[in-house]
Parts: C-alpha cells; sequence; structure tokens
C-alpha cells in the first residue's frame, strides 16, 4: 500500500495555539505529546519533536501545567480564555462581546464551533498583534440564549431540515423521522434544537409546533411571535382563573379608599384603545390653586401575588403591540373590563394627586388608593379638537360615538387648563435637559381580513403631550418619594448616550448641514433637540430621527437608580400602565408595602425582576419591529408596478437601503443592480462612487425605486433603481 504523502514541515510551525484549543476543551484531562500529535493527526518525528517542545514553553510561561511527568493540563484560570456572548453577523462569521476588549473579537465562521448568536461562550483568544483586530475561538457553549427557532420545513424519505429566516441563524436543524410530527412539507414549523452532536454540521431538533402555510398572514404573525419566544393565547387554567375572579365594587372595599367619585374624572385614549389604564382628574381649589388626579387601574388589588395568574403577567411581562392585535398581559376579563377605566363605571385606582399651582409647580402630593367615576372618554382626536378650538360641541367627523355631541362647560374648562399647565411642565422639563423624540410612527388601515389598505401617520399633537406629561409627573414623584427613603424600588433609568455613535451620528447629520455640540452634557441634548426641530417635516427627519434614537443607551429597570436621561430626571419609575407592564405593578406593590409603613424590600429579588421585565421588554419591541416591516413589505406586495421617491437611508458595500417617502417602508437597492455605472464603495464619504462619472449616491439623496421583490418570509424588500430625483 502507497503510503500517504505529506507536505514537508517547517521547522518554524508552532503548535502552542493548537495545543492550548486541545487542552482548554478538555479542562480536567491531562494530555502527552502522542495525545495531542493524535488529536492533530500528526505522526511523524518532525512533528512530535515540535509538540514536545512547545508543550515545554507553554508550561515555562506558565500557560500549562505538568501535572505528572509528560502529561499536560491547561491553567484553571488563563488570561487567553474569557466568557461573553456571540453577537452573529448575517455572513455566518461572528463578534465575540466580553468586557475584558475594547474592541470586539472577530470570531470565523470555522472557529464557531456550534455557538449561535447571543449564546454564552468561552472563548480562546490568540495572541493580539498591534493595529490588527484580536481573533479567537469558540471552545465551550456555556449557555444557549434560545433553543426554539421558527422556520419552514423540507421534508425528505427519512427525515427533514428545517431553515430559518434569520440571516444570524447560519445553520439548518435536522429533524429525525420520528421528530417530524404533523407537519407537512413546506409548512412554518416552530422547532426545538434538542441536541448538536460534534461531528454533525446541523443541531438535532424536533417539530413542536405547526404554525401554517409561509405567506398566510395569522402565519407570519405567528410566527413573529413564537421566534422570540412570545405566547399567542393563555392557557386554559389561567383564563378560567382570571374568570373566577370577583370584580365587583364592593362598598366595604370603597370604606378603605379614598373616594374620588364626586371629583370632575375623564380619561384621553387613542381611538381604538380598549384598555384604559389612566385617567386625570381636575378642581379648582379655593386657594386658587388645582388638584391634578392621575388614577391609574388598580391591577394589584385583582392581581394577587402567587397565584398562577400573577406567575403567567410576571412571565409576559408586557403587553405585545402587533400591527393587527394586541397580545395582552393579563386576560381581557381584567384588561378590557375590571380594570378599565370606562366611562360611566367606578373604578378602583391607585392614584397621585398633586396640588399645582399657576406655574405647575408642585405645592402639595398624595399617594395611595382611591375609587373614581370616569365621567367622559376622550379620544386624542376629540380632546385636541378641544384645544384648539376651545368649542363645546365635537363634530361628527372627528366624534368616535358616530355622531357630534356637546361638552359640558367643566370638562372643555378643565381640558384647556391642563393643557395650559402640561405645557408649562414640558417647558420645564426642556429647560433641564430634556430630549424631544417625536418620532413619527407608522400605522396601517386594515381592511376586515386584516390587509393593509393605506399607511399613515401618528403624530404627537396636545393632547398627546397633556396626557403625557401627567404620567411622566406621577412616575417622577412616586420614583422620588421612594427614592428619598433609600428603600428598594424599582427604577426605570437611562445612561448618558454612547459619545462613539454620535460622533458617527454626526458625520452624518453633516451631510445634511447640521451638528451636534459635545461640550458638555447639557450642551449634547440642548443641540438634539434644537436638531429634532430642525428636522421636523424635512424628507431627511426619519432617517435622523431612528439615528439619534439608536444614539441613545437603551432605557431598562433596575433597582440602581442613575436617573434618566432623555427626561433629565434624577427619579424615574413606571407606576401608570399595570394593565400592560409587569414592573407597574410591582411598583403598585411595593408603593402600597412602604405606604403601610414596610421595611426596604429585598434588593437581589427585585433586581432579578427588572433584568426579566428588561429582557421581555427588549423582545416585544423585536416582534412589534417585525410586524410592522412584515405589513410593510405586504402593502407593497400590491404595489409592484407603482414608482416610487424615497431617500437613501443607508449605504453598504453591496448596496443602499432607500425610505419611500410618502409611506417610510424601506428596503435595498443592490449595487449590481444600479446599471447607470459601475458603483462601489466609499467608506469615507459614506457613499457610492461611479466609476465613470464619478456621481455620488449617499444618505439623503433623493431616487426613484419600484419593488423588484417583497418576501413576506424575511421579511426584506428588494427595489429596482429607476432614476435619480434631479
Amino acid at each position: 500500500m502507497r503510503k500517504r504523502l505529506r507536505k514537508p514541515i517547517k521547522k518554524e510551525i508552532d503548535f502552542s495555539d493548537k495545543i492550548l484549543k486541545i487542552l482548554a476543551q478538555n479542562p480536567n484531562k491531562g494530555f502527552n505529546y502522542k495525545q495531542i500529535g493524535a488529536k492533530l493527526e500528526l505522526d511523524d518525528t518532525q512533528s512530535r519533536n515540535q509538540i514536545i517542545k512547545d508543550l515545554k514553553l507553554l508550561a515555562a510561561s506558565k500557560k500549562i501545567i505538568e501535572n505528572e511527568p509528560g502529561s499536560y493540563l491547561v491553567k484553571a484560570i488563563s488570561q487567553d480564555y474569557y466568557e461573553g456572548t456571540i453577537d452573529m453577523t448575517g455572513r455566518k462569521t461572528a463578534y465575540f462581546i466580553c468586557p475584558d476588549f475594547e474592541e470586539d473579537v472577530f470570531i470565523p465562521t470555522n472557529n464557531l464551533n456550534r455557538a449561535l448568536d447571543k449564546d454564552k461562550v468561552k472563548v480562546y483568544v490568540y495572541n493580539r498583534r498591534k493595529g490588527k483586530r484580536p481573533e479567537g475561538e469558540v471552545i465551550e457553549v456555556v449557555e444557549r440564549a434560545k433553543t426554539d427557532f421558527v422556520g419552514v420545513i423540507d421534508i425528505q424519505k427519512n427525515f427533514a431540515f428545517v431553515s430559518t429566516a434569520n440571516p444570524k441563524m447560519y445553520t439548518d436543524i435536522f429533524i429525525p423521522k420520528d421528530k417530524i410530527g404533523a407537519a407537512e412539507h413546506g409548512d412554518v414549523v416552530l422547532v426545538h434544537i434538542e441536541d448538536w452532536p460534534k461531528r454533525a454540521d446541523s443541531p438535532f431538533g424536533q417539530v413542536i409546533k405547526v404554525l401554517g402555510k409561509p405567506g398566510e398572514h395569522d402565519t407570519e404573525i405567528h410566527a413573529i411571535l413564537a421566534e422570540y419566544g412570545l405566547p399567542s393565547e393563555f392557557p386554559i387554567e389561567v383564563e378560567t382563573f382570571a374568570q373566577k375572579i370577583d370584580t365587583t365594587i364592593q362598598e366595604s372595599e370603597i370604606a378603605k379608599r379614598r373616594d374620588m367619585r364626586d371629583t370632575l374624572t375623564f380619561t384621553i385614549d387613542p381611538k381604538d384603545a380598549k384598555d384604559f389604564d389612566d385617567a386625570l382628574s381636575f378642581k379648582k381649589l379655593e386657594n386658587g390653586n388645582f388638584e391634578i388626579g392621575v388614577h391609574i387601574a388598580d391591577v394589584s388589588y385583582y392581581l394577587e401575588e402567587g397565584t398562577i395568574l400573577d406567575d403567567e403577567a410576571y412571565q409576559r411581562a408586557t403587553s405585545v403591540y402587533l400591527v393587527d392585535r394586541v397580545v395582552p398581559m393579563l386576560p381581557e376579563v381584567l384588561s378590557n373590563f375590571a380594570c378599565s377605566l370606562r366611562p360611566q363605571e367606578e373604578k378602583y385606582t391607585f392614584s397621585a394627586i398633586f396640588e399645582l399651582d399657576a406655574k405647575a409647580k408642585v405645592i402639595n402630593q398624595w399617594f395611595g388608593r382611591t375609587v373614581i367615576f370616569s365621567d367622559q372618554r376622550f379620544a386624542y382626536e376629540e380632546a385636541q379638537y378641544i384645544i384648539e378650538t376651545k368649542d363645546n360641541t365635537i363634530p361628527l367627523e372627528t366624534s368616535i360615538t358616530g355622531s357630534s355631541y356637546f361638552v359640558a362647560d367643566e370638562i372643555v374648562e378643565a381640558t384647556l387648563k391642563m393643557d395650559e399647565l402640561a405645557k408649562i411642565l414640558r417647558r420645564n422639563r426642556m429647560n433641564e435637559g430634556a430630549i424631544s423624540f417625536d418620532k413619527v410612527e407608522v400605522k396601517f388601515n386594515l381592511d376586515q381580513e386584516g390587509e393593509p389598505e393605506g399607511v399613515y401617520f401618528k403624530i404627537a399633537k396636545d393632547a398627546n403631550h397633556l396626557i403625557e406629561e401627567f404620567m411622566l409627573l406621577a412616575n417622577r414623584k412616586v420614583a422620588e418619594y421612594i427614592g428619598k427613603q433609600k428603600k428598594t424600588f424599582i427604577y426605570r433609568i437611562h445612561d448618558e448616550p454612547n459619545e462613539d455613535k454620535l460622533i458617527a451620528m454626526q458625520n452624518v447629520i453633516a451631510k445634511f448641514g447640521y451638528k451636534i455640540d459635545f461640550r458638555n452634557k447639557g450642551d449634547i441634548s440642548k443641540s438634539l433637540n434644537a436638531l429634532m426641530e430642525a428636522v421636523s417635516g424635512k424628507k431627511e427627519q426619519n432617517l435622523i430621527d431612528t439615528l439619534a434614537i439608536r444614539s441613545m443607551s437603551k432605557a431598562k429597570y433596575s433597582t440602581d437608580n442613575i436617573g434618566h436621561y432623555g427626561l433629565a430626571f434624577d427619579y424615574y419609575s413606571h407606576f401608570t400602565s399595570p394593565i400592560r407592564r409587569y414592573p407597574d405593578v410591582m411598583v403598585h406593590r411595593l408603593l402600597q408595602f412602604y405606604l403601610d409603613g414596610g421595611k426596604s424590600a429585598d434588593e437581589e429579588t427585585y433586581e432579578t425582576k427588572c433584568l426579566h421585565s428588561s429582557t421581555m421588554e427588549g423582545l416585544a419591541t423585536n416582534a412589534e419591529r417585525d410586524s410592522i416591516k412584515y405589513m410593510q413589505v405586504k402593502y407593497m406586495q400590491n404595489h409592484e408596478d407603482q414608482e416610487f421617491l424615497g431617500v437613501i437611508s443607508g449605504v453598504t458595500e453591496w448596496g443602499i437601503y432607500v425610505e419611500i417617502i410618502e409611506n417610510k417602508c424601506e428596503g435595498m437597492v443592490r449595487i449590481r443592480d444600479i446599471k447607470e455605472d459601475y458603483y462601489t464603495f466609499d467608506e469615507k464619504q459614506y457613499a457610492l462612487v461611479g466609476a465613470t462619472s464619478h456621481d455620488l449616491l449617499q444618505l439623503g439623496d433623493e431616487i426613484y425605486v419600484k419593488v423588484k421583490n417583497a418576501d413576506l418570509v424575511k421579511k426584506q424588500l428588494d427595489f429596482h433603481f429607476i432614476r435619480r430625483n434631479n
């Protein structure tokens, strides 16, 4: 038999990195030079001698230890091994994120070793060379970030594969024949990864739910929820428990509360709202001041700790608002009925009541449980009509009742006075350094089948700001009241913006003639506010709003109060939406506990709950964003023959992102599809440059596009480049 020829091994070859990886993958087992050679599939004398030499050098440098003569172990703690998380790119490579490194460590595809996006991993980091990004290899997956994935199943004779639309999921999932269940070829399914054998190219999984056929509306919405591990319905036992709760108003309970039923009270909410979790009351005092009550549904009265209903609400942590539906945190019997502050009904509430003078200064405050009676329900549009016209009659075209109607003088007076006070509160906030992000929200007009008929934009007006300011006041004062007592509490915190992201944003907005003042924290917030005002109504508004929000830190829940940068508050919490946010329920419970004289609660317990709430909020936000993208793609499918004017909202080496001005739908024009010249990406100019014409395609340029491909499953739009808007 002919011997297999091997390439000659150069003397200077160094096996140190490979030896360290082998030892790290087997931290409790000693290896001699023969075993290392076998692992590396090297059996020639030259290689073995080099391995012996490298083992001695590594031991001399104390990177490994000789546990017995000729046998070596990796040191338990080595500066070359780190724990952190994997951040996958869309190109099957990844970055390792770890606080020990200023810049993220690059992980090539062949070094991922079965790690998936957001997994907690142990990584070996190569010797770093000056001027080069460090590289690493995953040694161990410490903890999977997720094991359930949504994808389309491809069934073969004796097995199946599930491929996902997630660009960060670089592998398909192998499904043995006996684990396919009721799935049919081409179905959208939810699969659970059970194992990933060392020598297998793909993880092994099991189908746990069939979601439907790709492209069908309900299938895609349920797929979005399943992708983020969010529920679509309540377990039957939770619904049954909720139905048995006594939701009647009892005289014995009223006697324990401050009775506010005779005080003028009303709600202002979106016209399609079903859960009204906040109401305002108004009373003019004899001393000329004003008593404003912020009344919040007393969810914690019905939601008892330790019940299956409370456990379910905690696990969900938030309601999820998709384009065509709400997935509530609480069953409908509570969210839409018992806890909803509906007009002409008595309700239990938890209230923050303020005495304000004519300059909106808080003179007195009171917190506690109340009972209210809502005299009127307004939509924002109706309250806005009163603010703008000071008229008592809501016209048919504004009314949500189906006809025009008359509003009592006292309600008009209360609305106008509260608007006046809210404007003072808002002005004071801005003067103290708060940042105003009135980002345009994209909304869809849907037909009865949930198909998008049109797009409209939701813009905050005075009526929205009226509610916002009094909710902010209540949240702030509740947090301040407990915070100054130094007791454990749940805060909504927001750190200062990332300066690197602000500098990157400055490079972009400079192309439009704007700039940020970096001299100090106050100047940054003032210049950001000036920027938001300057771009209002301009074609670049949505792009710059998005960049500004991305430059900000993410707000989150914590027991460690660092204040709220964006609102310019030293103390801030979430007290005002317990129907849809579990942290607000916890805030109500803690506030009542402290009002009753309770000692400081266990900080560690509540910090764990804060972390869970922040995580669930992030998943809900992602699902909401995906549902908007899905509906935008669906809407554009029906407009494939139409030309649209768009703004270049992003530039990359593979093409340009374009946001259509009239509906805010964003898609990509691939660089190879721009036929008017041969374009290449210029990183310094953040633009595509034509090889012949030297023309630039850069951020903010207006171009005409047409739909090339609308992929509902991937939620992606591809555009044809038509022409520039000269």
